[in-house]
C-alpha cells in the first residue's frame, strides 16, 4: 500500500514538473519575446495574451537603424517600440533583402522594402522612407513621422575659398555702412555748425578764429573712429556735448564690428561659394549626385525647374559614376573626394554633425516627409497614424529627434551667420540723433544769452541782436573777405 502511494506521488510529481518545464519554454521562444517594448520602458507580451505579430522590413541606415552589440538600434527602433507599446503588437524585423528603399526596376516591379510590402514578405516598413505619390499608388503611408527636404552636402576644403579683398566690410551689410557713413558726415556738419553759432568756442568772430572747419570737424570725427584723440579740442558745452555722444556711438560700434568680424572669421559662411542648386550646376570642381533609384532622383526627374532638368541630366548621363548605392557610401565618397551628394537633409545635418569637415548648404527644397509603409487597405495603417500624431503631440518624437541628432558638432553645423543689419543697431542710432539735436539747441541757448546781454547794452531788441549774431557767425569768412577788398583796392 505504501508503496502504491508512494508511485503514485512520483508520478503526479513527475507531470507537474514537465507542465512546468513547457510553459516556460513557451515564454522562452523567440516569437514570444518579439512582443513590444515601449522607448521608454518595457512592455512585452507574448502571444499568450493574443497580441499580433508583423513582420518589419527596414535598412541600416545611421541613425535610423543600426546594429550594436549584436542588437538593433536606432530612432525608428525607438519609434516601432513605441508603437508596438501603444497598439499592442508584437513584431520581428528582418533587413530588406536588397538594400533599396523601393523604386520600379526595368521590368516593371517595385525593389527594395516597397517591392516587400507588395510581395507581402512585410506587413510594414518602418525606415527613413520618404512619402511619394509614385509609392502612394501602390501602397499606404502613415503621417510622416519627420520632416525633411532635399540639399547639398559639401566638404568645407573643397569649397572653401580665398577671403575677398573687402572681406572686413563683411561683419555689416550694405545698408548699415550706408547708414554709418551719413552719420559720420551729419555729425561733423553738426560740430561745425554748432562751433560757429557756439560763443564758447569763438566770442568775437571779427577778431578770432574759429579752429573747428567742416575739415577739421571730419578729422575730429575720423579720430573718434580711430578711438584716437584729435585736434581741436571742444571748448563750448554744446560741442562737448556732440563729441561725447559720437564717443560713445564709436565705441558701441566699434564693439559690435568686432565681435561679428570674429563670428564671421570663426563660422566660415562666407567661404562656401555653394550656397543653392544653381551654384552646383554653375561649377565644374565638384562632381554630384544621389542614392540610385531613391526618391531624389526621380524628384529630379519629374520636376519641371530648368535648373533641376539640369541636375537630373548631368547625374542620367553619368548614373554610373556619380550615383552611389547606400548612404554610408555617399557620405565617404564626400570625405574622400570632389564630391557633393544631394540627399535627405535631415540625414544630410547628421552628416555634419558627426563629420565637422562636411557641411550642408544653406538651401533645401522639396519638402517632404518619412512616413511608415503598409500595404494598402491596411487596417494598420490608420491606428499607426494615429499613434504617429499622438506621439507627436505627447512630445515623444521630439525627443527621439534631440536623442539620436545630438553630437558635439551639431550646434556648429547649424550655426548660420549673417551681416549685422541697421535695425539691430537702432538704438544706437537713435542716441546719436539725440545727442546731435541735444547739441544743437544747447548752441542756440548759448547764443541766445549773449545775444541777450547785447541786446541789453545795445539797447536793440534780442531778436534783432540773435540775428545780426548768427548771420555774422555764419558768413565770417564773407564778410571778412568784404572787409580786405576795399583796403586792398586803397593800397592799389
Amino acid at each position: 500500500m505504501d508503496k502504491g502511494l508512494h508511485f503514485m506521488f512520483c508520478v503526479i510529481t513527475t507531470v507537474l514538473l514537465l507542465r512546468e518545464s513547457s510553459q516556460t519554454g513557451e515564454k522562452n521562444d523567440p516569437k514570444v519575446l518579439a512582443a513590444s517594448k515601449s522607448a521608454f520602458g518595457s512592455d512585452s507580451r507574448g502571444p499568450e495574451a493574443g497580441l499580433p505579430t508583423l513582420t518589419v522590413t527596414t535598412i541600416l541606415e545611421d541613425p535610423y537603424v543600426m546594429v550594436r552589440s549584436a542588437e538593433l538600434e536606432g530612432y525608428c527602433m525607438d519609434l516601432l517600440k513605441a508603437l508596438a507599446a501603444m497598439l499592442h503588437f508584437s513584431y520581428k524585423v528582418k533587413m530588406v533583402g536588397d538594400g533599396q528603399y523601393g523604386a520600379v526596376s526595368s521590368s516593371g516591379n517595385w525593389t527594395g522594402m516597397i517591392g516587400e510590402i507588395l510581395r507581402q514578405e512585410a506587413d510594414i516598413a518602418v525606415a527613413p522612407l520618404t512619402v511619394t505619390s509614385a509609392r502612394e499608388e501602390v501602397i499606404s503611408f502613415t503621417t510622416p513621422f519627420l520632416q525633411t527636404g532635399i540639399g547639398i552636402l559639401l566638404r568645407k576644403d573643397t569649397v572653401s575659398q580665398e577671403m575677398s579683398f573687402f572681406h572686413f566690410l563683411a561683419p555689416f551689410s550694405k545698408e548699415t555702412w550706408t547708414g554709418l557713413l551719413f552719420a559720420y558726415v551729419l555729425t561733423s556738419f553738426c560740430l561745425f555748425l554748432v562751433a560757429r553759432l557756439s560763443p564758447c568756442e569763438w566770442n568775437e568772430p571779427k577778431s578770432e578764429e574759429n579752429h573747428f572747419t567742416f575739415l577739421n570737424s571730419l578729422w575730429f570725427g575720423a579720430g573718434a573712429l580711430a578711438l584716437q584723440g584729435v585736434t581741436p579740442r571742444p571748448k563750448a558745452l554744446s560741442v562737448r556735448v556732440i563729441a561725447a555722444v559720437w564717443w560713445l556711438f564709436t565705441i558701441a560700434l566699434l564693439a559690435a564690428y568686432i565681435a561679428n568680424f570674429t563670428a564671421l572669421l570663426s563660422s566660415g559662411s562666407e567661404q562656401l561659394p555653394i550656397q543653392t542648386f544653381e551654384d552646383l550646376v554653375k561649377q565644374r570642381k565638384l562632381e554630384f549626385g544621389t542614392l540610385d533609384g531613391s526618391s531624389t532622383f526621380y524628384f529630379f526627374k519629374n520636376s519641371k525647374n530648368p535648373i533641376h532638368q539640369m541636375i537630373y541630366e548631368y547625374m542620367d548621363k553619368r548614373r554610373d559614376h556619380v550615383l552611389v548605392k547606400t548612404y554610408q557610401e555617399a557620405v565617404q565618397r564626400v570625405m574622400e573626394s570632389n564630391y557633393a551628394f544631394i540627399g535627405e537633409s535631415i540625414s544630410q545635418d547628421l552628416a555634419a554633425a558627426r563629420h565637422c569637415n562636411l557641411i550642408r548648404a544653406p538651401e533645401v527644397i522639396g519638402a517632404r516627409g518619412f512616413g511608415i509603409a503598409t500595404a494598402q487597405a491596411s487596417l494598420w495603417t490608420k491606428k499607426l497614424s494615429v499613434a504617429v500624431l499622438k506621439l507627436r503631440e505627447s512630445g515623444d518624437l521630439d525627443y527621439l529627434r534631440n536623442k539620436w541628432w545630438e553630437t558635439s558638432c551639431l550646434h556648429k553645423s547649424r550655426d548660420r551667420w549673417s551681416p549685422l543689419q541697421p535695425q539691430a543697431l537702432g538704438g544706437l542710432f537713435l542716441t546719436l540723433a539725440v545727442g546731435l539735436a541735444l547739441g544743437v539747441i544747447a548752441a542756440v541757448v548759448e547764443l541766445s544769452n549773449k545775444s541777450r546781454r547785447a541786446a541789453g547794452h545795445a539797447k536793440k531788441s534780442c531778436c534783432s541782436v540773435f540775428t545780426e549774431e548768427m548771420c555774422t557767425r555764419l558768413r565770417i569768412k564773407e564778410n571778412t573777405r568784404q572787409s580786405q577788398e576795399p583796403s586792398g583796392r586803397a593800397n592799389a
